[in-house]
């Protein structure tokens, strides 16, 4: 039996393997086959993939039972609905490896490590050895990692306000200098020494 015949008007499929009748949506997709799907119901197929695999030879982990409409992650070890899953055609189940929660957790981690060079640990360590406060403001949790921009290291763990505010200053040390005067009233006017040419006091 062909796969068009497998697969009726109403959006209803044939698993050529348990012989059931299922949605489109419980295959998982095949650009070689005429109707676009697999053969086998995304079950079946990974129930025949692990099947395969241990004939191999090849150390598979068991699978965990799960209620119906629900999934186990291996990351957190806990069993979550499928709307705590992104989407993925490709995979047996056609979910993601991972919960939603721990591909973010995954995500903040990589984004550390490319762009500053840390571990989530050792910016921990950070914080902590700030007792858990911006190092500018001394108020605000220290939650966002400032670095110079220039050579790339990591200088500590500020607020939103105080990381957001250097970074528009330019991470010019004398603008900030300049800024904490006009602050405290004695500006620093600049001379003008030349037609547009401005002389700052030292």
């Amino acid at each position: 039996m062909g796969a068009l015949e497998l697969t009726s008007e109403d959006g209803v499929k044939c698993c050529s393997r348990c012989k059931e009748s299922k949605p489109r949506a419980a295959f998982a997709s095949n650009k070689s086959a005429r109707d676009g799907l697999q053969a086998y119901c995304r079950e079946c197929w990974a129930e025949y993939h692990q099947a395969r695999q241990l004939a191999k030879g090849k150390n598979v982990r068991p699978r965990v039972g799960t209620p119906e409409g629900h999934k186990f992650c291996r990351c957190c070890g806990q069993v979550k609905p499928h709307s705590e899953w992104h989407r993925n055609a490709t995979a047996s189940d056609g979910l993601s490896t991972s919960c939603k929660a721990c591909r973010a957790a995954k995500g903040r981690a990589g984004h550390l490590k490319r762009n500053y060079g840390l571990t989530e640990a050792e910016r921990d360590e950070m914080i902590a050895s700030q007792m858990g406060l911006c190092v500018i403001c001394l108020k605000a949790p220290a939650i966002h990692v400032d670095h110079c921009h220039k050579t790339g290291k990591v200088r500590g763990v500020l607020c939103f306000n105080c990381n957001s505010a250097i970074g528009k200053l330019g991470d010019d040390p004398d603008a900030v200098r300049r800024a904490a005067a006009y602050l405290e009233g004695s500006s620093w006017k600049p001379t003008l020494v030349a037609p547009g040419v401005y002389q700052l006091p030292s």
